[in-house]
């Protein structure tokens, strides 16, 4: 009797494990298929980010090449999304409003932004010649930088700050000027098209970045508009509906 009752009890904790293992196997496994999914997603953002940085510096490269054919020197950084103007073109030193020469500079931009961002925007057609692109812009920041140098200018301008603001919002003021149409495109936001150009200033507390030469040097390459893009990651689902269409084929 005691014999079966012992039986029993081992019988009884024997499937107690086998129940805990069965347990800690499904775990695993759940914890496994978790890790999948959120693997296959982060592969699939990674994707999307690296196509979308690759959209960016061919847009950058297309404002590139139609504003040297209208013999207007920039520089594009890549890897920051920006088109630079270098303060020279546009201001003289300590001045807010664009130089007569600089203004001429200004139109070939403002021409050059009218040819490539609607394929890249909403709000104006896009040209029969647009490449094909999931990708679209969010935000075109005109961005205005200075030296380090104390402001010593006079009026109502107190500092490099309010120099640079002023500085980028003449800019974009010019570029609507030229091509009054620019401030239609629009990026699909919140359930409306917002518009995409804007106007920031960042006094002396940006400078270019590994920036070469002397301190003189230095501090032309830092006076500076920069055009600054960031793109829109696409947000079609597809993304989302790719990864459960694998899960459910495992």
């Amino acid at each position: 009797m005691i014999l079966e009752e012992v039986h029993e009890q081992l019988a009884d904790e024997e499937n107690y494990f086998v129940s805990m293992t069965d347990l800690m196997v499904g775990l695993v496994f759940i914890f496994i298929i978790l890790l999948m999914y959120f693997a296959l997603q982060f592969q699939e953002e990674t994707k999307k980010l690296t196509e979308s940085d690759k959209t960016r510096s061919e847009i950058l490269e297309q404002l590139q090449e139609t504003l040297k054919a209208r013999n207007v020197e920039v520089i594009i950084d890549r890897d920051n999304g920006v088109l630079r103007l270098p303060d020279s073109i546009l201001f003289d030193s300590g001045q807010s409003q664009i130089k007569t020469d600089g203004r001429e500079k200004v139109s070939a931009l403002a021409d050059a932004l009218r040819d490539v961002l609607p394929c890249y925007s909403q709000g104006l057609n896009r040209d029969s010649r647009c490449p094909e692109s999931n990708h679209l812009i969010e935000s075109v920041y005109v961005e205005g930088h200075t030296d380090s140098d104390p402001y010593g200018g006079s009026g109502t301008l107190r500092d490099n700050w309010d120099l640079s603001v002023v500085r980028a919002t003449n800019t974009f003021r010019a570029l609507l000027e030229f091509e009054p149409e620019l401030i239609d495109l629009c990026a699909p936001k919140h359930g409306r098209c917002e518009p995409i150009l804007s106007v920031s200033g960042y006094g002396e507390m940006r400078p270019v970045p590994n920036s070469q030469g002397d301190e003189e040097q230095r501090k032309r390459q830092n006076r500076r508009i920069d055009l600054r893009l960031i793109m829109m990651a696409p947000d079609d689902g597809k993304a989302k509906q790719s990864l459960e269409d694998r899960l459910k084929k495992r």
